[in-house]
C-alpha cells in the first residue's frame, strides 16, 4: 500500500507555489480553485509575504489548494481514475483531511474550496475572540507530557507521535507549560493564530453548519482514513459532519500512523507544503520509504516510489 497525505497548516512558505505554476495546466486550476475560494490563490502562493500567509483565512485555502494542484500532476489526473487508486489510502492532518477528502472523491473541489474557506474565515474569527496559540512538546515521557499540558489547563490539540505533541489554549497557559516543561522535553511556539482543535474554536462550528445545506457529499472512490481515529471513513456524510466536528476536536495523527502500519504501508508521499509529516513517517514507520513534494524537482522521486511500490507488489 501506498499513503498520500495532505499537511496541515504552518508548513507554507513564501513564494512556495510560484514553481509548480510553470508546469502546465497548473495556473488554470490554480485560478479555478481561487474562484472557487473567493481569494487569489495566485497572488498568496507566489507572491504574498510571510505575514499574509500566516493568517487563518488565507492559509486554509491555500494549503488544500496547494495539494490539489500537485496530486492532479503527481497523478497524471484525478485521484480515483488513477490506475493504482486501489492500493492508495488517502489522510490529512487538520486542514489537510479537506484536501484528503476532495482527493477520494467524498467531496468536489468546489465543495472543498467552499468549505474551507467557510472554515478558515470562522476559524479566524474565532481565534481574534481570545489571544491563544499552539505550542509544540517535543520529547519526554507520554504520560508525563500529557500530565503536564493538563496541569496547565490546556488540551492536547494534535497527538502526531510518540515525542509530540501539541498543546494549546490561552497564551498565559502555553507560558505556565514553558516556564515549567515536563521531564526531558522542550515546548516550542508554533506560529499558528489561534488555539485549533479545542473548545476555544466551537463558534466556528455554526458558520460550518450553515454551510452543510449547500454541499454534497458523497462516499469516497477510494480509502480515505480519518484524522479523528484512524478509521477508514465509508461514508460521505458521515465524513462531511467528522470534518465540522475536527475544528473543535483534537486530531489523532498518530492513529492515522498506526492505521498505516497495519494496512502494509511501506510507501508514503507528502503532498505540498510538505515535510512534516514524511518526517514524522521516517520515525514512525519503520521500513517506509517516505518522499515530500516540496517543488516539482521533488516529483520524479515521489512517481519513482509510486513504480516502485507497484513492482514489488505484482513481484
Amino acid at each position: 500500500m501506498l499513503a498520500i497525505v495532505c499537511p496541515g497548516q504552518g508548513s507554507q512558505s513564501p513564494g512556495f507555489l510560484a514553481p509548480w505554476l510553470e508546469l502546465p495546466g497548473v495556473a488554470d486550476h490554480l485560478q479555478q480553485l481561487s474562484d472557487m475560494a473567493g481569494i487569489d490563490l495566485v497572488l498568496h502562493g507566489t507572491k504574498s509575504d510571510a505575514e499574509t500567509i500566516k493568517d487563518t483565512a488565507v492559509a486554509q485555502p491555500l494549503i488544500v489548494a496547494a495539494g490539489l494542484v500537485a496530486a492532479r500532476v503527481l497523478l497524471d489526473g484525478e485521484a480515483v481514475s488513477h490506475p493504482r487508486a486501489s492500493e492508495i489510502v488517502f489522510a490529512g492532518h487538520s486542514v489537510g483531511e479537506i484536501t484528503a477528502s476532495a482527493l477520494s472523491g467524498a467531496l468536489t473541489e468546489a465543495d472543498a474550496m467552499a468549505f474551507v474557506r467557510r472554515r478558515a474565515n470562522s476559524m479566524a474569527d474565532a481565534a481574534a475572540q481570545t489571544p491563544t496559540g499552539m505550542s509544540a512538546v517535543l520529547g519526554g515521557d507520554q504520560h508525563e507530557v500529557a500530565a503536564a499540558i493538563e496541569s496547565a489547563g490546556l488540551t492536547a490539540a494534535n497527538v502526531n507521535a510518540a515525542g509530540q505533541t501539541v498543546a494549546a489554549g490561552t497564551l498565559e497557559q502555553l507560558q505556565a507549560l514553558a516556564d515549567n516543561p515536563p521531564a526531558k522535553a522542550r515546548v516550542m511556539p508554533l506560529k499558528v493564530a489561534g488555539a485549533f482543535h479545542t473548545e476555544h474554536m466551537a463558534p466556528a462550528l455554526g458558520a460550518l453548519e450553515q454551510l452543510r445545506p449547500q454541499l454534497q457529499p458523497r462516499d469516497p472512490a477510494v480509502t480515505l482514513l480519518s484524522n479523528y481515529d484512524g478509521g477508514m471513513v465509508v461514508d460521505g456524510h458521515a465524513n462531511l459532519d467528522s470534518l465540522v466536528a475536527q475544528v473543535s476536536r483534537p486530531v489523532r495523527w498518530d492513529l492515522c500512523m498506526e492505521r498505516f502500519t497495519t494496512m502494509g504501508v511501506n510507501g508514503l508521499i507528502e503532498l505540498p507544503p510538505a515535510g512534516t509529516l514524511a518526517g514524522l513517517a521516517k520515525r514512525g514507520l519503520p521500513g517506509a520509504t517516505a518522499a515530500a513534494v516540496k517543488t516539482p524537482d521533488d516529483l520524479t522521486a515521489a512517481r519513482d516510489l509510486m513504480t516502485t511500490e507497484a513492482a514489488e507488489e505484482g513481484a
